[in-house]
């Protein structure tokens, strides 16, 4: 029964449950970049190179087919991504900043006046 309680306290940590959401999160923005590649960028790249597509390219030594497009396609899906995140993580950075960057809002006047009361007080 310890060993329940135990990994049900570790499951349910803060970094664990963040890790879950990123990784869903993660998947879900993956597919998302692998279809705008088939649908979009696969196509275009297609009537530049005149084929079928580009997971249609390959080379052949003797025998042995070597399809090399599907890897170009999934570094193309790759660089996609990893552009993508960097963007988002910039715009985030830079709110940050913004945020740490502005002033505290200013002291309300009844707090001041409470606090000129005290100081006379404590004269």
């Amino acid at each position: 029964m310890g060993m329940l309680k135990e990994f049900k306290d570790f499951a349910m940590k803060g970094n664990i449950v963040d890790l879950a959401v990123a990784v869903i999160i993660g998947g879900a923005f993956g597919k998302i970049v692998t279809g705008l590649t088939n649908s979009l960028i696969m196509p275009i790249i297609a009537l530049l190179l005149g084929k079928g597509g580009i997971s249609d390219v390959s080379f052949t030594i003797g025998t042995t087919v070597f399809p090399i497009g599907i890897f170009i396609q999934a570094v193309i899906d790759f660089i996609l991504i990893a552009m993508v995140l960097f963007l988002v993580i910039k715009a985030m950075n830079s709110m940050k900043k913004k945020e740490e960057a502005a002033p505290p809002p200013a002291t309300p006047e009844d707090i001041l006046l409470l606090r000129e009361i005290r100081d006379a007080l404590k004269k």
